[in-house]
């Protein structure tokens, strides 16, 4: 019996997540959702069970509404970053999720590097 695309995924996901658990205890997890249309990214406190800062493509003060390219990708590593400071965080670990690291994922955790946030 084949897995489907979607069960594959949600392995891959969590292998990916379990290992990261192992290593990073103590760190928020940089959490990226890739969709066909836009990318959203959280820095997500895996203790207390809360979302300590959040960016989006959907968010009407970044101006990205619609554009689904890696220049965008890039902004939202950028703000989520600039958010964290405000948070008083200065690393996390990089949770790439079943998504492969190229592309907009990278460009994603590039631009965060580059902002300050230590990946």
């Amino acid at each position: 019996m084949a897995n489907s695309k979607r069960k594959l995924f949600e392995k891959r996901r969590m292998r990916v997540r379990n290992k990261l658990r192992k290593v990073n205890a103590g760190r928020p997890r940089l959490s990226v959702h890739r969709s066909n249309k836009n990318i959203s990214v959280q820095l997500i406190d895996d203790v207390n069970g809360v979302t300590l800062a959040a960016a989006s493509t959907l968010e009407k003060d970044l101006g990205l509404a619609g554009k689904n390219n890696v220049e965008a990708a890039a902004t939202v590593g950028t703000a989520i970053a600039e958010r964290a400071k405000k948070a008083g965080i200065t690393e996390a670990y990089f949770d790439r999720g079943g998504f492969l690291f190229h592309g907009k994922v990278k460009a994603v955790a590039d631009a965060a590097r580059e902002a300050g946030l230590k990946i």
